[in-house]
């Protein structure tokens, strides 16, 4: 058979993709279910036309008008700049979170708070007497050769040393190794000591703390009542800490403190306290810390809180330690430590303390809008403290663990860690080097605790005030220590410094409850919207739609011009070969070298060329054949 084939000419070509790409055009025309302009311009002409935005249409009534087309256009995307500057605003306000603050008084029988007080000053245990007594002696000798002053203690405690040397010669060496020295001042430094502008008041006291490496520095004090009560203190702790068994400090003895007790006008007794050991406040009891029977206030007011009358008179106590006289008391939640040296206030002997508290409840907003924890679980720190979680004994404990991991013992003040024991220079040489060094970088924050602890979301506080008087009374006190004497076997030796009264009590039943709640909340930013566009456009929520169609169909036309491009470019490129271009090449070249040297044409509309194979002459030709072989 015989195939025929042709070239159609460049120009008939493409006038041909013109008039299918004119006849697809007009079929989209007649069967699009869906219609979009044809350009940017009809869009927006449309738009302006029939939008509820104010303004809008002037843009399309003033057209022939140039000069208020163009005043009209800055005017309306101006508008719309300074809206969305608003818009920035709000957003901004409503991502930091604000808060407002509610204050609620409310009024209800009130649940007395827990009161721990203390003798103010740490008692002579007999587990650590006689290393108090020796220590008492090297601290003796000290001061005579500091400042020429012999102080005066009891000799009965001096005689029991000449039996006691042995024992004694671990702590003097001790004490010589962190002596107790006077340094000069700055400014001094290079003045020999016996020079006449050098007076006594130019010098700086202090100790010397060395490293295991000897390094050392000197821990200085303006005070020399300072220098001594530290440096005593350091020495009084390391002894504590030598005492196995910290029962063996626990030398109750709460009817020689507290003469009297009484709450809500009834006594009480010992399942109303629990006793505690503070290293330099002594002997410390807490009232009304048993979480199954707490105290109610039924009536506010003196006569309807707790009233109590302790013993100030100081014997066999540590003058060098404490240097105060009286007790120290400290109003708290149950459930949390009483940190004296942060919340207590001193009671003064001889005077009747009356402190009235007004309850205040705090309630923060977790989350995005404060930094609160509900319960410390997911602060990076670890509860060291038998009670809930409080800013304070977070701090606290990040600086016992970091004195763990640092030091490698823990401080006698704080509760001990798991696996830990503390601090003794008979076990850890450079413990007080590496603790003071410790202490100034965590007052410098160095050490990160104060970011790592969080506020509590709920915390409970007391708003305090005090009054004071003369207690007993000049015309009173004669049958007053008569009959505790009397009673409480109380031997008068100072009238005067001996006994106070302390006087706790609710000044109202009101309680003052700050809580927050969100400022601005989703449906606020929603209203808050809402008004900028009403005041810079006069629009409302399908205003808002008709702007988002605009942007849609916007988006939309430009994918439909741009897809109409790229396809208008292909067809305007020449075309490639076909397929199957090889065969067809081979069976044009084969053709004349099987027959004679004739041209012919074949014309051939064959979408699909057979293969070479298939290929038969069609009956014969003079002009030429094709032989199949």
């Amino acid at each position: 058979g015989s195939v025929k084939a042709g070239r159609m000419p460049e120009g008939e070509k493409m006038r041909q993709c013109k008039h299918e790409e004119e006849q697809q055009q007009k079929g989209e025309k007649r069967e699009g279910l869906i219609e979009f302009y044809n350009s940017y311009q009809e869009l927006f002409q449309f738009f302006c036309s029939n939008t509820t935005i104010h303004g809008a249409i002037r843009l399309v009534c003033s057209k022939k008008n140039k000069m208020k087309t163009a005043f009209w256009s800055v005017l309306f995307f101006l508008t719309f700049g300074l809206m969305y500057w608003q818009f920035g605003i709000l957003y901004r306000e409503y991502f930091s979170y604000p808060v407002n603050l509610n204050l609620n008084l409310n009024s209800d029988r009130l649940t007395f708070p827990a009161v721990t007080l203390c003798t103010l000053n740490p008692y002579r245990y007999s587990a650590i007497r006689k290393q108090l007594d020796k220590l008492d002696q090297i601290t003796h000798q000290t001061l005579l050769d500091l400042y020429d002053y012999n102080i005066s203690l009891p000799q009965s405690d001096w005689s029991t040393l000449s039996t006691q040397r042995r024992s004694s010669r671990s702590l003097l060496h001790h004490v010589q190794r962190h002596p107790l020295r006077r340094q000069k001042r700055d400014n001094l430094v290079n003045l020999p000591e016996n020079s006449p502008s050098v007076d006594k008041n130019d010098w700086k006291i202090g100790f010397v703390l060395c490293s295991e490496n000897n390094d050392c520095f000197h821990q200085a004090y303006s005070s020399g009542v300072d220098a001594v009560r530290e440096w005593y203190s350091f020495h009084y702790i390391n002894i504590l800490a030598q005492v196995p068994d910290a029962k063996a400090l626990d030398e109750s003895d709460f009817e020689n403190f507290i003469y009297a007790c009484r709450f809500n006008e009834a006594t009480c007794d010992k399942a109303n306290y629990t006793h505690f050991h503070h290293p330099l406040y002594g002997n410390c009891y807490t009232f009304n810390d048993n979480s199954s029977s707490l105290w109610t206030s039924s009536l506010p007011g003196i006569n309807n809180g707790l009233s109590l009358v302790v013993r100030t008179e100081q014997n066999d106590f540590i003058p060098l330690l404490s240097t105060v006289t009286g007790a120290r008391v400290m109003v708290h939640d149950q459930n949390e430590p009483a940190f004296m040296d942060d919340g207590g206030f001193n009671v003064r002997p001889g005077i009747e303390t009356s402190i009235s508290m007004r309850k205040e409840m705090t309630v923060r907003l977790g989350g995005s809008y404060s930094d609160c924890t509900e319960d410390g679980s997911d602060v990076p720190v670890q509860n060291l403290y038998s009670s809930r979680y409080t800013e304070q004994v977070c701090i606290r404990s990040c600086f016992q663990l970091n004195m763990v991991e640092r030091c490698g013992c823990a401080y006698y003040f704080y509760p001990l860690p798991d696996g830990a024991e503390y601090c003794d220079y008979t076990k850890h040489k450079a413990w007080g080097y590496c603790y003071y060094k410790l202490l100034a970088e965590f007052k410098a924050d160095v050490l990160g605790c104060f970011s790592k602890c969080r506020k509590p979301c709920k915390m409970t506080e007391y708003q305090l005030s005090a009054g004071y008087s003369r207690w007993p009374s000049a015309v009173s006190e004669d049958w007053v220590f008569y009959m505790l004497s009397q009673q409480n076997k109380y031997n008068i030796t100072s009238k005067r410094n001996g006994v106070a009264k302390v006087n706790i009590f609710f000044e109202e039943w009101n309680y003052k409850t700050n809580g927050e709640s969100p400022a601005f909340t989703v449906v606020t930013l929603l209203s808050q919207l809402g008004n900028q566009w009403s005041l810079w456009f006069g629009s409302s929520v399908l205003s808002v739609m008709e702007l988002a169609e605009l942007v849609l169909d916007f988006i939309a036309i430009t994918f439909i011009l741009a897809f109409r491009w790229f396809r208008s470019r292909r067809k305007l490129s020449p075309p490639g070969p076909p397929p199957n271009s090889q065969d067809n090449t081979a069976f044009q070249d084969e053709a004349p070298a099987l027959s004679a040297p004739h041209r012919f044409t074949v014309e051939a509309v064959v979408t699909t060329l057979p293969s070479y194979n298939s290929l038969e002459p069609r009956g014969p030709s003079r002009d030429g054949e094709v032989g199949h072989e």
